[in-house]
Parts: C-alpha cells; sequence; structure tokens
C-alpha cells in the first residue's frame, strides 16, 4: 500500500469525523441516518484511495480491497456491515438503531486505524534526550482554611464558608442529575400512556419519542409506538418498531405479543403464530397472547389445538374466532392493555 494512497484515504476520512462525533442513539432518526450516509460515503472515498479506482461502489469495492490484500478479513467483515446499514437507510422509514451506529463506528474506526499502519512517519523513540520544555511551576494546592498545605506546594486558602458551600452546589447538582435521567423516561412514558388512553395521538407520541431518548434501552415506548402504527394500518412502521422493541429485549413477552397481533392483521397466520408461542412461553400468565394464539391456530385449521389455547384464555375478544374461510378479512387482534396480565 503506497503512503500516497493512505494520505488520500486518511484524507476522504477526515472530511467526516464531525459526523461521527456526532453518533448518538438519542438524536432524531432523520438527523442520525443523515450523519450515517455521510460516513459510509466517506468510508467508501477512501477505500477508493486504497484501490486505485473511481466506479466501484459497495460490496465489489470491499472485495477488491480485500484481494488486493490492502485490508484483512476482520476489517472487511464489519465494512460490510457498515455497508449493509446504507443499504438499509435508503429506505427512508427506517429508523436506524444503536447496532447500526455501533457497526459505522466500529468500521470506520478500524479503517482509521488501518490506514495508520504503515505511514513512513519515524515514530518517536523512548527515551531520547531531545530539547526539553521548562518545568511548569507547581500547581496552586486548594485547601480549607486551618488545613495544612502539602510540602512544596503553594498555599491558597478559602475561608470554610466558602468551601462548605462548594461542596453543597456539587451535591445539589448530582441529586438534581439523578432524577432528571433515572426518574425522566419514567415520567415520559406515564405522559404518553396517559395521552394514548385519552385518545390525543400526537401527545403520546411525542412523549413516547421523548422517552426512547430519556432511557434508549426501555423497549416499551417503541412497543407502544407499534401498536399506535398498526391502528392506523402502517404494518411496516409497526414492525419496524418492534423489531427495536426485540433488538433492546429478545423476551419481552409485551413486544413478541404485539409483533403477533401486527402478523395477524396482515393475514401473516402463520408467522404470527411463531410469535404468539414465544410470547407465551414469555410470559404462560398472558391471557391475551393464548387467546390469540388460538385464534391464529383456528385459522390454521388446527381447530384441537386453537380449543385448548382458548379454553386456557378463557372469553375474551378472540372467543369469537372462526376458520378461515376464501375471501374472508383477518380477526380483529384488539387492543389488550401493554401488560402481561391484563
Amino acid at each position: 500500500m503506497s503512503t500516497a494512497a493512505q494520505r488520500s484515504a486518511r484524507g476522504a476520512l477526515d472530511a467526516a469525523r464531525p459526523a461521527l462525533a456526532r453518533l448518538d442513539a438519542s438524536r432524531g432518526s432523520e438527523d442520525l441516518a443523515a450523519d450515517l450516509i455521510e460516513l459510509w460515503m466517506a468510508t467508501e472515498a477512501g477505500l477508493r484511495s486504497l484501490v486505485g479506482t473511481s466506479t466501484l461502489t459497495g460490496q465489489p469495492l470491499i472485495r477488491e480491497a480485500r484481494q488486493r490484500q490492502l485490508i484483512d478479513f476482520g476489517l472487511a467483515n464489519s465494512l460490510a456491515e457498515f455497508q449493509a446499514v446504507h443499504d438499509r437507510l435508503q429506505n427512508t422509514s427506517y429508523r436506524p438503531t444503536s447496532t447500526d451506529i455501533d457497526a459505522a463506528r466500529g468500521a470506520f474506526t478500524k479503517l482509521d486505524t488501518a490506514l495508520m499502519g504503515d505511514t513512513g512517519v519515524e515514530p518517536p523513540v523512548l527515551g531520547s534526550r531531545g530539547p526539553q520544555p521548562a518545568a511548569a511551576p507547581a500547581p496552586a494546592v486548594v485547601v480549607a482554611e486551618g488545613a495544612p498545605a502539602p510540602a512544596g506546594k503553594q498555599r491558597r486558602v478559602y475561608p470554610l464558608w466558602l468551601v462548605a458551600s462548594v461542596i453543597i452546589v456539587v451535591i445539589a447538582l448530582a441529586v438534581g442529575a439523578y432524577f432528571v435521567f433515572h426518574h425522566g423516561s419514567s415520567n415520559s412514558l406515564e405522559q404518553g400512556v396517559a395521552a394514548y388512553t385519552a385518545g390525543q395521538r400526537e401527545v403520546a407520541v411525542s412523549a413516547f419519542t421523548r422517552a426512547e431518548r430519556e432511557n434508549p434501552n426501555d423497549p416499551l415506548p417503541h412497543i407502544y409506538l407499534a401498536r399506535m402504527s398498526r391502528e392506523v394500518g402502517n404494518f411496516t412502521q409497526a414492525s419496524q418498531e418492534l423489531q427495536t422493541a426485540l433488538e433492546k429485549d429478545p423476551s419481552n413477552a409485551l413486544a413478541l405479543r404485539e409483533m403477533g397481533a401486527n402478523l395477524l392483521a396482515q393475514g401473516n397466520y402463520e408467522l404470527a403464530r411463531r410469535f404468539y408461542v414465544r410470547a407465551v412461553q414469555a410470559d404462560p400468565t398472558d391471557k391475551s397472547s393464548q387467546g390469540y394464539l388460538g385464534c391464529v391456530l383456528m385459522r390454521l385449521g388446527r381447530p384441537t389445538d386453537a380449543a385448548n389455547f382458548l379454553t386456557r384464555a378463557g372469553p375474551g375478544a378472540w372467543s369469537n374466532c372462526t376458520p378461515a374461510a376464501p375471501g374472508t378479512v383477518p380477526p380483529t387482534t384488539g387492543n389488550p392493555p401493554l401488560t402481561t396480565n391484563p
């Protein structure tokens, strides 16, 4: 690999470092998608500089760099993952996830590190005796009034009342930060649930979106947003929200149940059955999952198995489920409360 090619490739990466610094799951999905696309474009430009081509893109470009042994196998895999993220972002309704961010940051950083490998610059030799900077003056040590200063240090005395005031302010800020970061998500989520229950959809969406930012690891805001999307027939958006929820908690019974409901509403009975089965396994006490699993089994022509789950669930919105007939619409999935024991 020539040094000139490396310098050109690093120059391409340098242009996108501000976008790298902005990567954060708490940012808006549109801004985050724009930064990820910018990072991929810079990564591709860097690879093209290494390969010496202006035409290759995507997987062919990665393969060419690997075949020429300009990148190793691990870096090639990381770049392929990042390229897959870029492909998903071509769908304007796709919402980038924390996994996408990690893939982008990992590939960009690995390529950047690889480009620094053989730059022709002589590294500094440890222990060399070049010109030494003048010794900095000893830092002043802040001590409270009446406390002895360490030997050889300058003494700067502050009144005890001032030191105590600073400590009180620091404690107050720490307590405030705790309540903001540890309780903010709960409040936003509760506000969203209240607005959703009252039929205030726009308020609910705003609150659930805020709850996502405040607690990125909580799947429940995504589950609520998925249900709201399903209610208006936006099954694609509902599926994306539920996929995000399951990435955060793969065994979440509510997310599994809502995924089954989303598929049932579309008439995809077999796939809905699989998710309802997983939901029942995750929470055997959830009557809604049992009831709708029975309904799906009835639609799949398995009345004996269906009766078993319908009996376990007891009466509910699923009780009137009948076998599927040609041309019939899927049964309603209802809206059981988003708790495991409705």
